[in-house]
Formats: C-alpha cells, sequence, structure tokens
C-alpha cells in the first residue's frame, strides 16, 4: 500500500511539475516573441523580464500625428504607444512606490483639495504603493478622504505667503526639504501636482521615469518662438530659445532627480529675489530653465494634463488628468 502512495505521490508531482514548466516555457516563449518583434536585445532565457526596459516596448509609430520622441530621443508618451500591463507588471515586480505631492494654501484647498485626492484614488499610480504629501497652513481643515490598501497621506503644514507668487515659487524649498527629511526613506519616485486639477483616466506608472516634465497643453502646438520664457536678461530664468515649454503643474521622477531640480530652481529663485527680479512665470520659467539645461528622460503628453476650453482636440485620445474650473479673483491674494 505504501508503495502505491508513493507512487501516486510521485506521479502528483510529476504532473505539477510540467504543468509548471509548460507555463514557463510560454511565458518564455510570449517574452522571446515579444523581444525579437520590437527588435529588443535579446538575453538569456533566465534574464529576458529582468533586463527588459520598458520604454522600448513604445509603438513610437502609433501616433504618426504627433511627436513621440525628443530628438535626445527621450519618449514623449501617448494613449497607443504603450501596454499598461507590462508596465504595471513590472513596477510591481521592481517594489516601486510613489510620493506624491501637492500644495493646498488657503481658499485652494477648499476648492480644490478633496475632488483631487478622491479623483487620485481612482486613476493615480494604481497597484502602486502610494503616498499624498499635502502641504498645507490649514491643517485642520483638510477633508475626510477613505484610501485605498497601500496608500498614505501626511499633512506638512507651510507657512502662508502673503502673495500667491511667492507660494507658487517657495514650493521648490518645501519639496527638497521634504524629500530629504522623509520621502526618500519611503519613496522611489516623486510627482508634484498642482490642486486644481482632476483625475479623468488612467495616470499610470507608464509615466514613470528618472526626470520627467509635461508638454504644456496650450503649447505643444505652437512654434519655439511663440513659448512664453523668461524673456529678461538679468532673471536666471531667462531664455532665448528651448525644445519644449513644460507646464508646472505636474513634474517628476526619481527622488534624487527631483531634489536636485527642486534645489537649482530655488537657488535660482533666491538669486532673481536677491537682484530684485521675478521671472515671468515663478516657478514655471525656472523649472523651463532647468530642463533646457538638464534633459528630461520622458515627457508626458498634454493628454497627461488636458485644459478642456481648448479647441481643438484632435490629438487628445484620452484626458487623463485635466485643469479644473480656475477662479483666480476670488482665490488668489494679490
Amino acid at each position: 500500500m505504501s508503495g502505491l502512495i508513493h507512487k501516486a505521490r510521485s506521479g502528483g508531482i510529476f504532473c505539477c511539475l510540467v504543468f509548471v514548466f509548460g507555463l514557463t516555457s510560454l511565458y518564455l516563449r510570449y517574452l522571446t516573441s515579444f523581444i525579437h518583434t520590437h527588435n529588443l536585445p535579446v538575453a538569456s532565457e533566465g534574464k529576458l523580464r529582468q533586463n527588459i526596459n520598458l520604454d522600448n516596448t513604445l509603438n513610437f509609430g502609433a501616433r504618426p500625428g504627433v511627436p513621440t520622441y525628443t530628438s535626445w530621443k527621450a519618449p514623449i508618451i501617448w494613449e497607443g504607444m504603450f501596454d499598461p500591463n507590462l508596465y504595471d507588471q513590472r513596477h510591481i515586480q521592481l517594489q516601486s512606490s510613489v510620493a506624491l505631492t501637492v500644495f493646498a494654501v488657503g481658499r485652494y484647498l477648499d476648492a480644490y483639495l478633496k475632488n483631487f485626492l478622491t479623483s487620485a484614488e481612482q486613476h493615480f499610480m494604481l497597484g502602486l504603493p502610494v503616498t499624498y504629501y499635502v502641504f498645507t497652513d490649514l491643517p485642520e481643515n483638510l477633508p475626510n478622504i477613505e484610501l485605498a490598501p497601500q496608500r498614505n497621506l501626511k499633512v506638512i503644514q507651510v507657512e502662508k505667503h502673503s502673495r500667491w507668487q511667492d507660494i507658487s515659487m517657495m514650493r521648490m524649498k518645501t519639496i527638497s526639504e521634504a524629500i530629504e527629511s522623509e520621502i526618500r526613506h519611503s519613496a522611489n519616485y516623486v510627482f508634484c501636482f498642482d490642486v486644481d486639477q482632476e483625475f479623468k483616466g488612467r495616470f499610470g506608472s507608464e509615466a514613470l521615469g528618472d526626470s520627467v516634465a509635461l508638454l504644456h497643453a496650450h503649447f505643444y502646438k505652437l512654434p519655439k518662438h511663440r513659448f512664453t520664457y523668461d524673456r529678461n536678461p538679468k532673471s536666471k530664468a531667462f531664455m532665448k530659445t528651448g525644445d519644449f515649454y513644460y507646464h508646472a503643474a505636474i513634474f517628476g521622477g526619481l527622488w534624487e532627480k527631483v531634489k536636485n531640480m527642486a534645489d537649482a530652481c530655488y537657488l535660482s529663485i533666491i538669486e532673481d529675489k536677491l537682484n530684485d527680479v521675478e521671472a515671468l512665470w515663478h516657478d514655471e520659467s525656472h523649472l523651463n530653465k532647468y530642463f533646457w539645461l538638464h534633459k528630461p528622460s520622458k515627457l508626458l503628453s498634454p493628454e497627461y494634463c488636458w485644459d478642456q476650453s481648448i479647441a481643438d482636440k484632435r490629438d487628445i485620445n484620452i484626458t487623463r488628468l485635466i485643469w479644473a474650473p480656475k477662479h483666480y479673483d476670488t482665490l488668489r491674494t494679490p
């Protein structure tokens, strides 16, 4: 009897091994086929998955009507170019984690924060650990938001400046300090957002990269001479020309890269202040100067931050984030 049991067990184990081996072989054949189809470098079978650079799987020809890469070969991410499942599976495997920073100061907290966070819970980096860092002068007024597993919220109290321009510019210093004191210990990536926005569709792991910039929805089709760079030679943000016009409503990347960028922009802003100069579009002008000197490794198309008032929407296959209605006359201090 014991011999029969032993044979049955051995047969069961053998069947299981055959089944597992079969699945593994199918998976490896899929990866091999995927790599050859997309002209990717071939590694040994045991390292195929680990060695895939996800950005090499992008289909740059999927959107012929828009630029899909830069002169320095950084991808510009549009709907249809990527396989979201490949990106999500890879970043889950890598145990990627994301910190999202957002400023909700003064009247902006009541007007925008709840909608921003609620929509982020529905669309932002789903499947990855996310910590929201909310910078506010009114922590006691924070809305009650129900967070999904692996999602956390931290509140950091900040000073309210008398001018909205100073709030905008000083956020670079605050972001850098938060990265140094907290974020670097808990997250691989940092994304920085304006609060007056609402998520409408997937804003996922395809957006992650070493250094990530956003094409401004109002400028991505315009010729360079119409970009509103700072033209004042006295400002550290001064630019004669550039590559693109980037929107400061979203920027991100590895925490080290974001900290370097925030530090550089803050130092330029302080130098301008010492010289009694203020850049045309404040921190956005300094951000554009930084990305001109230090090219981003990935660009997000205007699908990732769209203004619905723009009439020509032919290029926009999906709106992932939209501008919320602006009420500057009532929300901004002079």
